[in-house]
């Protein structure tokens, strides 16, 4: 560990559009502000929806993806669906002969008054959070890179620029990785605020390829700090409470329960599990353990027709699956999504894009067999780190049903590549990893002393 520290204590207020729930922008801050406190520090937090502690939350609603004057202005600004026309006639007054046939890059006038309106509420909301607090540092979550609420990427741009508050700008995705945001008619704002170039604003990325982009786009340096885990200390083995977890979702005794910890997103790639699943030709169960979330439900609604068109077991338990445990409103036990892990024979993670892989972590930790897709992010920053998992590109070939089966079938086997995975993990994306890089960040800011 390093031989200095800040100067004091600081007073650091979170900014994003949630802190609730298991989504990795949330995750990721939680780590971050435990790691932060342990230094000194106080947290506090500022969001659209949030589980912190209310003693030191704001709470705006318009700060959210969700509220309904956000999605308004995102439904207009970003053409993904067929009624994207009816979507912006509603903010544009001229006669339908007049609107610009390249009507999904030209924004209408109400538009731009809306996203003005929202951004200002939203600008004088940080002021207050900021005096309330009486904060020193800000550290934006994501929402200074995807455009899931673009007020509110505008009012911290226009905020940061009008107080010159120290800022880190943690990206865990941009809006150029997501299809569904290279058609718009607020390019003007997605160069402005997504993200911003200030000089008062240090950049934070999730992986290499992110910091190599930004470089490429935008003229930025960007510190690469890798999601992380607690690996100096491993999780405790099952409780009470969890021992019943393979019966509650339905498990045979003599079935492989297979765990896919994700949502159901297209870019998770739960097809080639399905298929894995399928083509082994073992009595197996796959289970999926979050729910479609903000990007709608047409895609789960294919997941389930393609396990039904194979004839493959799979089960949706987001009912029964949380950020922490209790009961349903029908009395069911709800748990906790590492309550599953260490019941599960195997973890696929198919995924075909991903920032960093907060899975592919989760189920090292819990020292689970892997099969994973090679994404680019883990064949540039994971891989040559040396994990040891069954690995396809793209799609599943023989190869990859041979080493699934031998993993399965070889107790011994899986439990050395577990291990070697923890070490490896334990080194790279551990806590201790995580302190290092804030300390280098807040002392960027206000400078160190040396222990004594």
């Amino acid at each position: 560990m390093s031989n200095s520290k800040p100067l004091r204590g600081r007073r650091i207020g979170f900014v994003s559009t949630r802190f609730a729930g298991t989504d990795g922008v949330s995750l990721e801050t939680a780590k971050w502000a435990l790691v932060l406190e342990r230094l000194g520090h106080t947290c506090f937090y500022f969001a659209g929806q949030s589980d912190r502690p209310p003693e030191r939350s704001q709470v705006v609603p318009e700060a959210h993806f969700s509220h309904p004057d956000v999605v308004a202005v995102d439904d207009a600004a970003f053409p993904e669906n067929g009624d994207a026309a009816e979507q912006q006639a509603a903010f544009d007054p001229r006669p339908p002969g007049m609107r610009n046939p390249l009507r999904y890059r030209v924004r209408p006038p109400r538009l731009t008054d809306q996203i003005r309106d929202l951004a200002r509420h939203l600008e004088d909301q940080l002021y207050a959070f900021v005096r309330h607090f009486d904060l020193e540092l800000l550290v934006v979550q994501n929402a200074l890179a995807i455009p899931m609420n673009i007020p509110l990427g505008v009012a911290l741009t226009e905020f940061i620029a009008e107080t010159g508050m120290p800022v880190i700008a943690h990206h865990h995705d941009f809006y150029w990785e997501r299809q569904r945001y290279l058609v718009s008619c607020v390019d003007d704002y997605l160069r402005m605020a997504f993200p911003p170039v200030l000089s008062t604003i240090r950049h934070v990325v999730i992986n290499s390829a992110a910091a190599q982009e930004l470089s490429r786009r935008a003229a930025l340096s960007a510190l690469v700090v890798p999601n992380v885990m607690d690996f100096d200390h491993p999780p405790a083995p099952p409780d009470a409470y969890a021992q019943d977890v393979r019966a509650a979702l339905d498990l045979a005794p003599d079935e492989c329960f297979f765990l896919q910890p994700t949502r159901v997103v297209q870019r998770k790639g739960i097809e080639h599990a399905i298929e894995l699943t399928k083509r082994l030709g073992l009595k197996a169960r796959l289970v999926i353990s979050h729910a479609s979330g903000d990007e709608g439900d047409a895609y789960e609604r294919h997941v389930r027709a393609f396990a039904a068109l194979l004839d493959v077991p799979v089960n949706f338990v987001a009912d029964v699956i949380g950020d922490q445990r209790g009961r349903t409103a029908d009395g069911r036990k709800i748990y906790a999504l590492s309550d599953l892990y260490p019941h599960a024979d195997l973890v696929t993670y198919p995924s075909t894009l991903e920032g960093f892989g907060n899975a592919f972590l989760e189920a090292v930790y819990f020292r689970r067999p892997i099969v994973v897709n090679n994404y680019s992010i883990y064949d540039l920053d994971i891989k040559p780190k040396g994990f040891r998992v069954v690995e396809f590109d793209g799609f599943i070939t023989e190869v990859t049903l041979q080493q699934t089966r031998r993993v399965l079938e070889m107790p011994e086997l899986a439990q050395e590549m577990a291990e070697t995975n923890y070490q490896l993990a334990r080194r790279h994306y551990s806590y201790s990893v995580l302190e290092r890089r804030l300390q280098t960040l807040v002392a960027d800011w206000f400078g160190e002393e040396s222990a004594d």
